[in-house]
Order: structure tokens, then sequence, then C-alpha cells
């Protein structure tokens, strides 16, 4: 969902969501090669020295959640959660504007669930001051917290964009099509020749 067909201007939820789903992408990008070399270190130490870094898979969970619930909205922000895209493509454009609009309002509908129940979680563990079970005793609100600020951009940009789809739906349904269908074929060929490229400029 990053522009418009042929290469228009960005839509407005894109224009203003995806700098900050774009950050916080690369902060959990970061996040993960920290992780990766911690994991380097506690296997050299068991393999080498005997010794055992305590928690590596604990933090591995954590790791898990957090990274991917800020993954939910770049996926969604890109149009790459998973789509039957088999027949959709194929329909006239009113039923297929239909479909979209209804896949749109479904996702945000599936992210505010999913926001409501982890701040529930998150709550109790706050109330009951709980840490893990582990010889870390991570207070539990912590990894949750981070989690649940992931859910949240998500919901966010899901219901921004469902309100988007409906009123597109109203004025222009070609353009919701557009931006909210799944990527043609000709679409992922532009994009991976752009990624091919990309490292030849700057070089």
């Amino acid at each position: 969902m990053q522009s418009d067909a042929g290469g228009g201007a960005l839509d407005p939820v894109t224009r203003f969501a995806g700098p900050v789903v774009r950050f916080a992408s690369i902060l959990c990008g970061w996040w993960l090669l920290g992780y990766c070399f911690l994991v380097v270190v506690d296997i050299v130490g068991r393999a080498r020295f005997g010794l055992s870094l305590q928690g590596t898979d604990e933090l591995g969970g954590y790791t898990l959640a957090v990274t991917s619930a800020f993954g939910f909205a770049q996926t969604l922000l890109a149009r790459r959660h998973t789509r039957i895209e088999l027949i959709i493509q194929r329909l006239p454009r009113m039923p297929a504007a239909l479909l979209n609009l209804l896949a749109a309002v479904i996702i945000a509908g599936v992210a505010v669930f999913i926001l409501l129940r982890g701040h529930d979680v998150l709550d109790e563990s706050i109330e009951f001051m709980a840490v893990s079970n582990s010889p870390l005793q991570v207070p539990l609100w912590i990894p949750q917290g981070l989690w649940v600020a992931g859910l949240a951009l998500f919901a966010a940009i899901a219901v921004a964009l469902a309100i988007q789809a409906l009123w597109m739906m109203l004025r222009d349904p070609a353009r919701l099509n557009a931006l909210y269908g799944p990527p043609t074929i000709e679409e992922e060929i532009e994009e991976s020749l752009e990624a091919t490229q990309a490292p030849q400029a700057r070089s």
C-alpha cells in the first residue's frame, strides 16, 4: 500500500504512518541483531568455556512477540498479509472493491480484538506485579508493554485504512482496488527490480 496505481502520490494513511512504521521496523531490526549476537556469545560460551548466559531462550520469546507485533503494521502497509488472489484480480471493479473493503474491515476488527485482549493481559500483569518464572525474573509489564505498543500501532493503522477504504468505496472504487488489492505480478516484478538496482545505485 505504498503508492497509487500508476506511480501516484502515497495515500494519506501511508504518508503519515509510514515513517513511524519504518522507524519501528529499524529498531526491531537492531534488536534482532543484538539478540543474534547474544545467542552467538551463549553458544561459544557453552562450547568453549562451559558457561551459559541465563535467559537467552526467554529473551527469544519476548523478541518474537514484540517484533511480530510491530511487523504486523509493516506487513499491512506493504499489502503482504496472505490473500487469495486467484479470483479477486479477475473480478469486475465493483465486486473486487467490495471484497477489498470487506478484507480491510475484517482485519481492522481482528486487530482491535487482539489489542483489547493484549491490553487485558498487560493490565493483569501490572495489577499483580507479575514477573517471569525464570532466573531473570523479568517484570512482565516490560515485554508485554512493548508487545501491546506494537499491537496498538497495528490496530490504529488497520482502523485508519478501513475508514479510508470505506471512503474510497463511495468515491473511487478503482483507486480502492489499486491501494487495497493484492499486489499484481507487475508490481512484484517492479519491486524486485528496484531492490536489485538499489545496491548498484548506492555503489
